[in-house]
């Protein structure tokens, strides 16, 4: 069950070698990650973090890098969550331009209260989206975080 997020790679994104600043590629990763968030409850992280109390930030990213992403073509990023812990949630992010891979990171957050900032286990409206999406065998329920 992989979501796909389309992102349109602009001139301004590149470095003097014609290639995405290194730096943009987590960001665009990030992008996608929120872009799921949307599409599967309605509101980003900001929704999340504005109107549900519930903070997610990240304690790790991992990014292998593959093939230069340029302007030439649309980066689609598919996105899937791969993890759900007791209090962390962890998204394998793909991106590929003319159906090459150009990147692939893995991206773990945990969930936290706000304002107090303090973790937490994820709530059941969130359960009930990322439990169908996880394959079999991915889920570390009870797992320490």
């Amino acid at each position: 069950m992989t979501f796909e997020h389309q992102i349109r790679v602009r001139w301004g994104d590149c470095d003097p070698a014609w290639i995405v600043y290194t730096a943009r590629l987590p960001w665009f990763a990030l992008e996608a990650i929120d872009a799921w968030w949307e599409h599967h409850l309605g509101g980003g992280w900001y929704h999340l973090e504005r109107d549900r109390k519930i903070g997610m930030p990240f304690v790790n990213m991992s990014m292998n890098f593959k093939a230069p992403v340029t302007p030439r073509h649309k980066l689609i990023c598919a996105v899937a969550p791969n993890r759900l812990g007791k209090t962390s949630i962890g998204f394998h992010v793909e991106g590929r331009q003319d159906g090459v891979l150009c990147f692939a990171g893995d991206f773990v957050s945990v969930f936290v209260d706000q304002p107090a900032f303090e973790k937490r286990i994820p709530p059941a409206f969130i359960r009930e989206v990322v439990e169908p999406c996880l394959k079999a065998g991915q889920m570390t329920e009870g797992a320490d975080d």
